[in-house]
């Protein structure tokens, strides 16, 4: 029979109070013989979402909590027993959130008593009121405050009783029991863990030295008394608890009566096995279609007119597919999705801001119809299947690229379009890089600030071989593209240089202390340290929002911001609008309307012909200083080599200059095609099909899912699948799951073993890091206008590229000088000519 599981455990979600991820925590409870573990972070459900996933791969029940601070109450566990319990939690982290400032939630006791329906409620640890008034020696408080507390939760009010070791533990553990018994309430045996493992104790400390302010030295009773705060098994509580067997028992009472599958996660989100009902299409929050019309008619009317609009000549194929389309829409649920997105777009274009889907929806012609996106995927073969299919667990997304100085005004628009109760601001995790890391965990290991702004600036410095000398930034979580030299992973340079050129400035606790920073560096890689807002993505539902997902204040007036980021809300599978700022299209909007003030001609996003040869001149020449997307050094070394000379050209520049391809060694070989020097091959003929317009490379997503589908049968959706599994595998072992099912499927389609073997290599090795092709197609699209308008109108573009910096990589000066390359004079400032902002003016 099952027995004993944690019901109090802090994640390093509890922001500098747990020291162990939720996949550590997640593997210890495994370890220790758990089929259950309850998540109870601080005032939160920041790590909900994660710790499902990962209890599911290790086959652990999930159970849903927090620990609250009450300011009136102390310190309060609740576990959600269910969806209303997980609804009351919502209803609690939130409003206690929302009273407060930001990091300082406003929880009471009266908040819990209007929203305990479907939760367990546990006294919590030395800083809950029942225990404190005990340790106190205020009986008659103790009382008093547990009937409360009963009064509210009745029979789900449990007392808790944890023993650390501490001289007077098993008094007040025995004092516990008795209160409860005296008002028949049942007990149950927590550890209050905050690290998974013995070893933790140290990270822990540290983590609240920096959330306190203190070094080490400083820190005494504010931290906690000693390591006994980890993961234990049953065996290793009984030895010191086993007189409250019950107790234990009623640990395991709890996890049975908390509901499985509790957030809905489905299958294809790692490790679901039943379809997603808690959120995803049902949480849509509908949309105002006219009299007589539903939601799907609505959209198939628009898609109708939008189609006469986009094709003068509708062929069977843009009639298959549409139709197509529109059903899948239609048996999915979706019409409403497509319509709010449809919604924003025209608000955009009644205020002229240049708006344009990117991502997967350009695989899609309905997005295309209803103007959303910009990209014909009739005319360039993309595939919807990259963006939704039928038996998609997860909801569609669209990214919409927004002229940056109107964002906010979008962004406005939907909140009141949908109200504030309705739509929150996604969050982005903040995480420990290398120079925070190394700057906090000096400071609370009591260096000194000179040598702590010595150690951070050095941190670009480390070019020692981490194999004798590692560093702190040789840990994966603090690799950045393009900026290898913070990795500690090139060729050793002079040792003076780096580490013994700081060991020469420590004093001698300093010295003595290096390699517990070092390790502890390394240890706190990739923790959560504060939220943010995520840069775009927007949050909309059915429902009040509270009543599915915690939110909080953020730093800017007047947002509000989910607890989850978008990883979580994209496993949830709430609805999600990525609104995203994109600095060229404001410079397209403002080089735009100043064209037509000036020459009467209106150069609308998507509506100038992509044929032009002195347009491909240009870019071939490299003449692409202030040209989205293909202005970099790494473009520049690219374009002469390849020489794009149609928009299919452009797509594949923009794509494969990314680190998948460029991992995968894909680049060099399209290359050498593409000038002749090398003959295209395809590893079998089924391939030539799917990789002829990259010359036998894989160079996109979709190729991905095509190989899958023609190479080894998978359908549309099984094939989606298998790329996002891919890019999620972690070990090796994933990676071997993965294989066996493609190369299965192959070898049923004639392919032997060895080439369905190589063929599987090759699409896993670029999967994590491959370009959609549809996202490809939308930035190419803007590359080219930006050409357009630098080739056909200078003045006016150079204008709007000044007027919309910092964006790129060339600095005013150097954009100044390309204009006057191209005849464009730039004039000095003259104290009374001189607007705000550069402008276009005749001159003599």
């Amino acid at each position: 029979m099952p027995g004993w599981v944690e019901l109090h455990c802090h994640s390093n979600s509890s922001f500098l109070d747990g020291a162990s991820d939720v996949g550590d925590l997640v593997d210890a409870a495994a370890d220790a013989g758990m089929d259950a573990l309850a998540l109870t972070d601080t005032n939160g459900l920041y790590g909900a979402v994660r710790f499902a996933n990962a209890a599911r791969e290790r086959g652990l029940k999930p159970l849903y909590g927090a620990e609250l601070h009450l300011l009136d109450a102390g310190h309060l566990v609740v576990i959600a027993r269910d969806r209303q319990g997980w609804t009351s939690l919502c209803r609690i982290i939130s409003a206690a959130q929302l009273a407060g400032e930001k990091t300082k939630p406003r929880a009471t006791f009266a908040l819990v008593r209007e929203n305990a329906a479907g939760l367990f409620a546990l006294t919590g640890c030395a800083h809950g009121a029942v225990p404190r008034a005990v340790r106190s020696g205020d009986l008659d408080a103790a009382r008093e405050t547990l009937a409360r507390l009963a009064s509210v939760f009745g029979e789900r009010c449990y007392v808790e009783l944890s023993d650390h070791l501490d001289p007077d533990d098993p008094v007040i553990c025995d004092t516990l029991a008795s209160l409860a018994g005296e008002q028949g309430l049942g007990c149950v045996v927590t550890n209050n863990v905050h690290y998974a493992r013995p070893e933790g104790r140290r990270l822990h400390d540290v983590l609240r030295c920096i959330d306190l302010g203190l070094t080490l030295d400083e820190a005494g009773k504010a931290l906690k008394p000693n390591g006994e705060y980890w993961l234990k098994d049953e065996v290793s509580l009984r030895q010191r608890l086993d007189r409250f067997d019950e107790a234990f028992r009623n640990a395991r009472v709890i996890a049975d009566a908390c509901a499985d599958d509790l957030l809905g996660l489905g299958p294809g989100v790692r490790g679901g096995d039943a379809p997603s009902t808690f959120v995803g299409k049902d949480r849509l929050p509908g949309f105002p279609v006219p009299e007589g019309h539903t939601a799907f008619s609505f959209l198939y009317a628009l898609c109708q007119e939008g189609a006469r609009e986009r094709y003068p000549r509708i062929t069977p194929a843009v009639s298959r597919q549409l139709a197509h389309e529109l059903d899948v829409i239609d048996r999915t649920g979706l019409a409403e999705f497509f319509l709010i997105n449809w919604d924003i777009v025209r608000f955009c274009k009644e205020r002229r801001i240049p708006a344009q889907g990117r991502g997967s929806a350009a695989d899609s012609i309905v997005a295309y119809v209803l103007d959303i996106t910009k990209v014909d995927p009739i005319k360039h073969d993309l595939l919807f299947e990259r963006f939704l299919t039928e038996d998609s667990r997860t909801m569609p997304d669209i990214d919409l690229d927004i002229a940056t100085n109107d964002r906010e005004e979008v962004i406005q628009y939907v909140y009141a379009k949908y109200g504030e109760r309705y739509a929150a601001m996604v969050c982005n995790v903040v995480t420990y890089r290398a120079r925070s890391a190394s700057r906090e965990v000096a400071k609370a290991l009591g260096f000194r600030a000179e040598t702590i702004d010595r150690m951070a600036k050095s941190i670009d410095q480390y070019h020692v071989d981490p194999t004798i000398y590692p560093s702190a930034a040789m840990h994966p979580a603090y690799r950045h593209p393009g900026r290898e030299a913070e990795h500690g992973w090139e060729g050793p340079r002079a040792l003076p240089d780096t580490l013994e050129g700081l060991l020469e400035i420590f004093d001698a606790k300093e010295r003595e202390r290096f390699p517990l920073f070092r390790e502890l560096t390394l240890a706190i890689a990739d923790f959560p340290r504060h939220l943010s807002i995520h840069n775009g993505g927007m949050l909309i539902t059915a429902q009040p929002l509270v009543d599915t997902v915690p939110i909080e204040r953020a730093t800017m007036p007047g947002r509000n911001v989910a607890q989850f980021d978008k990883r979580d809300v994209e496993d949830l599978g709430l609805v999600k609008m990525d609104l995203l700022g994109l600095r060229t299209l404001s410079l397209v909007k403002d080089a735009v309307a100043d064209i037509e003030a000036r020459h009467g001609e209106r150069l609308e996003l998507g509506t100038i012909p992509m044929d032009d040869p002195a347009v491909y001149d240009l870019i071939c020449e490299v003449d692409t200083i202030g040209l989205f997307q293909v202005e970099s050094r790494a473009q520049a070394q690219a374009l002469p080599r390849v020489r794009p000379r149609c928009f299919a050209d452009i797509v594949v520049e923009v794509a494969i200059i990314r680190p998948g391809p460029l991992q995968g060694n894909a680049v060099n070989p399209y290359i050498r095609r593409r000038q002749g020097k090398e003959p295209v091959r395809y590893a079998h003929p089924l391939l030539e099909p799917v990789l002829k317009e990259t010359l036998g490379v894989i160079l996109f997503q979709e190729q991905i899912l095509r190989v899958a589908m023609t190479v080894a049968g998978f359908s549309p959706a099984a094939a989606d699948l298998l790329r996002r599994a891919m890019s999620r595998a972690r070990s090796s072992a994933d990676m071997e799951r993965l294989r066996g099912p493609f190369v299965d499927g192959a070898r049923r389609n004639g392919v032997d073993e060895k080439t369905a073997n190589e063929i599987f290599h090759q699409i896993a090795g670029f999967a994590e890091f491959g370009f959609c092709k549809s996202h490809a197609a939308a930035f190419a699209l803007t590359a080219y206008h930006t050409a357009h308008l630098k080739l056909y109108y200078p003045a006016e573009f150079y204008v709007a590229l000044l007027n919309n910096q910092p964006m790129g990589f060339y600095s005013p000066a150097v954009i100044a000088g390309d204009a006057k390359r191209h005849g464009v004079a730039i004039l000095p400032v003259e104290v009374n000519e001189s607007s705000a902002k550069a402008i276009v003016e005749l001159w003599d």
